[in-house]
């Protein structure tokens, strides 16, 4: 008898920013790293023979939690990726919403009818993991193995394990970041011990508890996705309703058709880090959590760019802003004339 423990990615840029990131190889993020702390612990006394993951940096660096402790190798295998995505790479869920709201809703509805140019089916991405858990776990016969993927990699490899029909795909349930999944393979059938749990993570550091999407009971107030377009100075000016600086170019930020806030970007004041002079949220959208969408959007652009820092200055005297910005990974690394400069690295090593 095989025991797998299947385990999704902690916190992501994605799950954060707002942005739809299948093969996007995006980063961890600072709550991304507690909760990797957080499922170390959970592992601590499970026996392990063998980790796998995706060979993508946030389930990579996701396996550290059992890898490293128990003095184990890291196996990737492109065949726990996420679901490929296509032309929706790197996009916003507001910016698809704004634009083809009816694929969007067949998406969140994981309906098999869903197409997008370039993208992976969801037959094809059930079939995909599958075929690679089995391959797996036929390489370790009567040994434990925890292999590292993707919400919804994971979500379409257990139903076709349950043989959940595709009409009903929309039933199945989300995991957390980090949530495991226990089964077992006796050389021909897998059995589920238990799916998606999330016991290990306090609720002030859980995804899921600070979203709203993925409920059924319409509790919680729906998640604001926003979505982007470049701005002249003229427009930009009066979204801020006061003057902008004299370099750079703006970045409209919209919440289904009304103006949300704006960022000011300063791509030609260094070859190496994105300047970021303005962040701004108009008043009636704030305390809704589109600040850091907002960084989100300017660490596409500046890592697009080649860019691996991202830089801003922040008057020592806000405190709000100043907690924002340190609370997202931002670190001060000198003062000026401009206040406090700070910066947060946007790059693959930590």
């Amino acid at each position: 008898m095989t025991t797998i423990y299947l385990v999704r990615h902690a916190e992501a840029e994605g799950n954060l920013y707002r942005r739809i990131h299948g093969w996007y190889d995006s980063l961890i993020t600072e709550n991304g790293y507690r909760q990797i702390a957080a499922l170390e612990e959970r592992f601590r006394d499970i026996p392990v023979d063998a980790v796998y993951s995706s060979d993508l940096f946030r389930t990579m660096t996701t396996a550290r939690a059992v890898y490293v402790p128990k003095g184990l190798e890291l196996h990737t295998d492109p065949g726990l990726r996420e679901l490929s995505l296509g032309e929706w790479e790197d996009r916003t869920f507001g910016s698809v919403r704004h634009t083809n709201p009816h694929q969007m809703d067949l998406f969140n509805r994981t309906d098999p009818a869903w197409e997008v140019e370039n993208a992976e089916s969801f037959f094809q991405l059930g079939d995909r993991v599958y075929d690679t858990v089995r391959r797996l776990v036929e390489e370790h016969p009567n040994q434990t193995i925890a292999l590292f993927s993707h919400g919804m990699a994971l979500r379409q490899f257990l139903g076709k394990v349950k043989n959940v029909p595709p009409e009903e795909w929309h039933s199945m349930p989300h995991g957390d970041n980090t949530a495991v999944s226990c089964l077992t393979w006796d050389g021909d059938t897998f059995e589920i011990q238990f799916e998606m749990d999330n016991s290990h993570l306090p609720e002030d550091i859980s995804t899921l508890a600070r979203q709203a999407w993925w409920r059924k009971d319409k509790k919680a107030a729906a998640d604001v996705n926003l979505w982007y377009d470049c701005g002249d100075r003229g427009s930009c000016a009066a979204v801020l309703g006061e003057a902008l600086p004299e370099q750079g170019k703006g970045i409209l930020a919209f919440a289904g058709d009304r103006h949300a806030g704006l960022l000011w970007l300063e791509p030609e004041r260094s070859t190496e880090a994105g300047y970021i002079s303005l962040c701004y949220v108009l008043p009636e959208h704030r305390g809704r959590g589109l600040g850091i969408q907002l960084i989100g959007e300017a660490v596409s652009r500046y890592r697009g760019a080649g860019r691996d820092r991202l830089c801003l200055h922040c008057s020592p005297d806000n405190e709000g802003i100043r907690r924002f910005f340190l609370k997202y990974g931002f670190k001060k690394i000198g003062e000026g004339p401009e206040g406090d400069l700070l910066e947060k690295y946007i790059g693959y090593e930590r």
